[in-house]
């Protein structure tokens, strides 16, 4: 097994953005993770690390607001960390609407929800960590992130292989929900019939068999599906050809729920066996 050069991760961002699950990720690929550290300290985590390489060989830790001298030591403790070879700064990200509603869904309170709305609080995060997302060597935008979509973004970051075949993760999802942020190709299948006229269709999903008889057996479906393949055989070895290891082809419709499902779902039997990884993700199948 390789892996890239990424020995000392720094992990911050905003709260509700991911950061956690990303640790419990990473500890799981062999990182040894520390959660909350206080910037001051980690000279002395480095000098360890130094000292003990066999056991520290690749080390995450997240930082953020929790720890009072954060917004002041950090900054200050980076310009050094930086030099150490593999050091990288992490910044996870979502939008105002989806941290609100994890934090929702969680109900735990904002770290700065003193006295402030959720709402409130989370853009006054957002403003104090401006100047650290500006120092950041990668932002990871979690806003349309599922947990296992997170860490399987994790694990083709930081988990590789000799001579791992492309990965290729297909995205269906709805246009009224939004494209998804890290989506290199998108197709639209609006074009195509939709179940939802059919009152008998209408609530089951794209993966019932019905459903995906429905949107199938249309000729459009079939010619559609005839030229993906045709293009999707053209681009994959060139995509190869330049280093790529990684392909997120998103596939939408009106609501996400069935017609994209369906397709999304059949361009990956098209795909699979073949060299290439596939996944398949339903973004909005639930919605």
């Amino acid at each position: 097994m390789t892996r890239r050069n990424d020995g000392f991760l720094i992990i911050t961002g905003l709260s509700g953005s991911g950061k956690t699950v990303a640790s419990r990720f990473l500890e799981d690929l062999g990182f040894f993770c520390v959660d909350n550290l206080p910037a001051k300290l980690i000279p002395s985590l480095v000098d360890l690390r130094r000292r003990k390489t066999d056991v520290l060989d690749r080390v995450a830790l997240v930082m953020d607001m929790r720890e009072p001298g954060f917004l002041t030591d950090f900054p200050k403790e980076w310009a050094n960390i930086r030099k150490i070879p593999g050091a990288r700064l992490l910044f996870f990200d979502a939008s105002d609407e989806a941290i609100v509603h994890r934090f929702s869904e969680s109900r735990r309170p904002h770290p700065l929800a003193r006295g402030r709305s959720v709402p409130d609080a989370v853009r006054l995060e957002r403003k104090r960590l401006a100047p650290i997302n500006e120092l950041a060597d990668e932002v990871i935008n979690t806003s349309e992130m599922t947990t296992a979509h997170l860490r399987d973004v994790l694990a083709r970051r930081f988990l590789r292989t000799d001579h791992r075949p492309l990965q290729i993760r297909i995205v269906s999802f709805g246009y009224k929900h939004g494209i998804p942020l890290d989506a290199d190709l998108v197709f639209d299948a609006r074009f195509l019939p939709n179940p939802f006229y059919d009152d008998d269709l209408r609530e089951k999903p794209g993966t019932h068999p019905r459903v995906r008889d429905f949107v199938l057996r249309r000729p459009e479906t079939k010619a559609f599906l005839a030229e993906l393949a045709r293009f999707m055989n053209f681009l994959l070895p060139r995509f190869e050809a330049e280093g790529k290891s990684q392909l997120v082809v998103g596939v939408g419709c009106t609501g996400g729920r069935h017609r994209s499902v369906v397709v999304a779902g059949a361009l990956g039997d098209v795909l699979r066996g073949r060299k290439y990884d596939i996944k398949i993700f339903h973004r909005d199948i639930s919605k």
